[in-house]
């Protein structure tokens, strides 16, 4: 897959990235895209709206299900949280 194909998050624009979904988890699927780009005003705005909304210093990434077409948060607890369950596109 290029990154022509790959979608791009619609709040900062940049290509997303596949993200396997962790084992256990409620999601469908393989994996989801992901925003991971730590300037992406959805990533940014959610510290403040986590923290005014609930109190926990948290926030959350743009993610989109590709077999479902649903998008979402994926919560985040800091920068580089999740990150490690970022794939290579052979790895699916």
């Amino acid at each position: 897959m290029t990154n022509q194909s790959k979608p791009t998050c619609p709040h900062c624009g940049v290509t997303m990235l596949k993200w396997k979904n962790p084992d256990g988890s409620s999601w469908n699927g393989l994996f989801q895209y992901a925003c991971f780009n730590d300037d992406c005003p959805y990533y940014q705005r959610g510290w403040d709206w986590m923290k005014q909304n609930y109190n926990v210093n948290a926030s959350y990434r743009y993610r989109l299900d590709p077999t479902t077409g649903d998008t979402g948060p994926l919560p985040v607890w800091s920068r580089t949280a999740v990150r490690n369950f970022i794939i290579e596109d052979e790895e699916t």
